[in-house]
């Protein structure tokens, strides 16, 4: 037989080269490709991997009113992981998790290996600690008396066959850059190890029916190392993100097959591990007492529900070259809003530093929070607080107007049961039935909103 040529993968976007350059013609990132030597093609039909064996065909109609595992979800004891995944665990389904390192990857999912340990058999694989560290790690977290199967293994293979041996429905593995497959050359961690494992794990996945769980670090630009091909390969890519000086972790859905992308779940670390917030908007709106310029609250879109945040913004006379900063928010987008102030809200902030935040670390992706920003910056450059009992979302067009976002009745309803008194947003959003307890001034134009909120 004759040798393969190797090929050469680009650990970025996860495209082929057939010999090395230094950029990748596909996503022009430099020196990105690596070399990858091609897997030995095996028996059962020259299919890789060899999991599978051969399927017989299946009509469309009758798969759907089969059902199948496919309908069927596994509850993680956590009503916020369940959110984020969409429902809860699908069978067969390949879930990888990124965050940085300490966020309490490993914790939280040890944690809901525990839950599922109950109803189902739960394969726990380390690659990075002992069996030992883990059980004492599960005794700190109270969880050391679960059902749970440990094993501390990088082999691909042998994390397979054992996964099979133990009949596992769940299984976990702690981390995807420990994994190494026999077929391949390279050390840990390089773009042909994470193809090839992260692809057999998959594989395993669909012919057995084994939901999996793969921890994937985070590099310093904030994405899952490794190429994206990984991605693309599994069904659900999940992030977790973590304030340094806060004690709540946020884990969000960035791609998910059976459930809403963009979901987001909240978790409060405490002594004994992971709890879920279900709560999050009382979180987010612990404000001073007192009334104060420049602080607004919004409500925004968060996956499925809806989210109440404060805007908090700074206008200060510039030292020197006005500088224009915003947290949580999009930098450019707080230019442009400005620009339209001056123009159609007739107040100039030219010579004024400008500084926007998003209180608890929530970024804002949407455009409801145009208005409230606008809003805030105007009461912190006028000195003039806003009524603590006021909302407001919208998005603000060129010309000055306010033009209506999604759900806007489910927004209203919510900052209703928070408390809240009077909203203003885009006539397009007024309720057709009134909310009780609240006053919804509606407004068309920026001139009306800043009639309405500083009247």
């Amino acid at each position: 037989m004759a040798k393969k040529s190797p090929r050469y993968v680009c650990r970025d976007c996860g495209a082929v080269a057939p010999k090395w350059q230094g950029q990748c013609a596909e996503c022009g990132e430099w020196n990105t490709l690596e070399e990858m030597t091609p897997a030995l093609a095996v028996a059962s039909g020259g299919r890789r991997g060899g999991y599978a064996g051969e399927r017989a065909v299946a009509r469309l109609a009758e798969v759907a009113a089969d059902g199948g595992d496919a309908t069927r979800r596994l509850a993680t004891g956590f009503g916020e992981f369940d959110r984020v995944l969409g429902g809860g665990v699908v069978p067969g389904a390949v879930v990888l998790l990124g965050g940085d390192p300490g966020v309490g990857k490993s914790t939280l999912l040890l944690q809901v290996a525990a839950k599922l340990a109950s109803d189902s058999g739960v394969l726990y694989v380390t690659g990075e600690e002992s069996v030992q560290q883990v059980a004492a790690r599960a005794r700190r977290l109270g969880v050391g008396d679960a059902g749970l199967t440990l094993l501390a293994e990088t082999g691909v293979e042998a994390i397979i066959a054992t996964a099979s041996a133990e009949r596992a429905g769940v299984l976990v593995v702690d981390s995807m850059q420990t994994l190494v497959a026999e077929n391949q050359t390279g050390a840990p961690g390089a773009v042909a190890q994470l193809r090839e494992c992260v692809g057999a794990l998959t594989r395993c996945a669909k012919s057995t029916g084994t939901a999996v769980f793969v921890v994937g670090h985070v590099t310093k630009e904030g994405t899952i190392a490794g190429p994206r091909v990984v991605e693309h390969m599994v069904d659900t890519v999940l992030y977790f993100e973590s304030d340094p000086g806060s004690r709540y972790s946020l884990v969000r859905a960035v791609k998910n097959r059976f459930g809403a992308a963009s979901e987001m779940g909240m978790f409060s670390m405490q002594h004994d591990g992971f709890h879920e917030v279900t709560n999050p908007s009382a979180i987010f709106l612990s404000r001073d007492s007192r009334p104060v310029a420049g602080s607004l609250v919004t409500v925004t879109w968060e996956g499925s529900r809806p989210l109440l945040i404060e805007v908090q913004a700074l206008v200060a006379d510039a030292l020197g070259h006005p500088r224009r900063l915003a947290q949580g928010l999009d930098q450019n987008r707080l230019s442009l809003l400005l620009a339209v102030l001056q123009r159609h809200g007739g107040l100039s902030m030219a010579g004024e530093d400008v500084f926007v935040n998003v209180v608890g670390g929530i970024r804002i992706h949407e455009t409801a929070g145009d208005l409230p920003a606008l809003l805030a910056s105007v009461s912190s450059f006028r000195d003039r607080p806003l009524d603590q009992r006021l909302v407001a979302f919208g998005e603000l067009g060129l010309a000055g107007e306010v033009r209506p976002v999604r759900y806007g009745e489910e927004r209203l309803r919510e900052a209703a049961k928070q408390g809240f008194t009077r909203a203003i947003v885009p006539k397009a959003n007024r309720p057709r039935r009134a909310i009780e307890g609240l006053e919804v001034p509606s407004v068309t134009h920026l001139e009306q909103a800043l009639d309405a909120a500083f009247s």
